[in-house]
């Protein structure tokens, strides 16, 4: 079983067991090794919606469980390794996922207050939504080694860090049932405590080739929002947009992630006296044309940023956004 003895026994027992505990924890962290039942995940296909067929493979999310155990240990990595990296000034200002005091509300505040912002300068804007294919799961483990090198961590730390991703693997539990364990060379743990700011850290380099086109951009895990605004006039905004997107894609391609066109979205809000009102870029060779609104992290934003409700969708996120904008930029950092 994945938790020998229940999470809920060991809560109530934790007094005695925290000395143990303790030893436990330093001991992997001097060593820099992480153990090696701690690098078992049991997967749970789970049925995205109760009214979707239940035969349908497609219908199912995996869903990536882990020892309580084995999760204690990187709570405490994490504390240490988020606080060298605050301290450092080492995290991605403009990435709002697995930041204290940061959320999806903050990242489309920032975006939001972004476009309003050039609109009330008169100039006009390109909202382009980046998605990415099974994002977590492609990390190259080399890659982001040498990253976090760069990064200054090295000694035991760096040693714990590539204990913790190589040698893991999965098995799936369907009802009574589980397979036969399966590697998993590649990627950030699934469902893990330390995966997810591991993954803002393979892909914090990614931000220098958006600005280097003058582009901004705002993050949330693996959703990333760029953004041109610029004078109606300028009539190169869609072949400059196309140039940052082609440096994008060889980036993704050299770091082992692949864009979701079928998820990336353009939206054009046009400045006052624009002569035109689309727009159509090119993303690896295939063109995508503005549409009258995006989903953006949950809430549709349209061209003019009415925030109009669509049928079926909730109101209070957009709500919220029209009463915060003026104090977004305190959150943009």
């Amino acid at each position: 079983p994945l938790n020998p003895i229940p999470s809920s026994l060991l809560q109530t027992i934790s007094g005695d067991l925290l000395p143990y505990l303790t030893s436990l924890i330093n001991s992997s962290l001097t060593a820099g090794y992480v153990p090696s039942v701690f690098k078992r995940a049991r997967v749970a296909p789970l049925l995205k919606k109760p009214t979707l067929d239940p035969s349908d493979i497609n219908n199912y999310r995996p869903v990536s469980l882990l020892s309580f155990l084995s999760k204690t240990l990187e709570r405490a990595v994490l504390g240490q390794l988020s606080c060298y990296l605050s301290q450092n000034d080492l995290l991605d200002p403009n990435q709002s996922g697995f930041k204290t005091g940061h959320s999806t509300e903050t990242a489309l505040l920032c975006v939001t207050e972004a476009l309003r912002t050039a609109k009330a300068n008169s100039l006009s804007s390109a909202l382009i939504l980046l998605d990415l294919s099974a994002a977590f799961d492609t990390v190259n483990h080399q890659i982001l080694l040498s990253t976090l090198s760069e990064l200054g961590i090295s000694g035991a730390a760096h040693a714990w860090i590539a204990s913790y991703l190589t040698g893991r693997s999965y098995q799936v539990a369907w009802r009574e049932s589980v397979s036969a364990p399966r590697a998993l060379t590649t990627g950030v743990p699934q469902g893990s405590v330390l995966g997810p700011l591991l993954f803002s850290l393979y892909t914090k380099s990614l931000g220098s080739v958006i600005s280097s086109h003058g582009l901004s951009y705002h993050c949330y895990a693996d959703d990333t929002q760029l953004i041109f605004s610029f004078p109606p006039s300028d009539n190169q905004v869609a072949n400059r947009i196309s140039a940052c997107l082609a440096d994008i894609s060889v980036w993704m391609t050299a770091h082992h992630l692949k864009l979701n066109l079928g998820k990336t979205e353009l939206l054009f809000l046009p400045g006052k006296d624009c002569p035109f009102h689309d727009l159509t870029i090119t993303v690896d060779n295939s063109l995508v044309s503005s549409s009258q609104s995006a989903k953006n992290l949950g809430v549709t934003l349209d061209n003019t940023l009415s925030f109009s409700p669509s049928p079926g969708t909730c109101h209070l996120p957009s709500g919220l956004l029209q009463l915060a904008v003026g104090w977004a930029p305190c959150l943009c950092h």
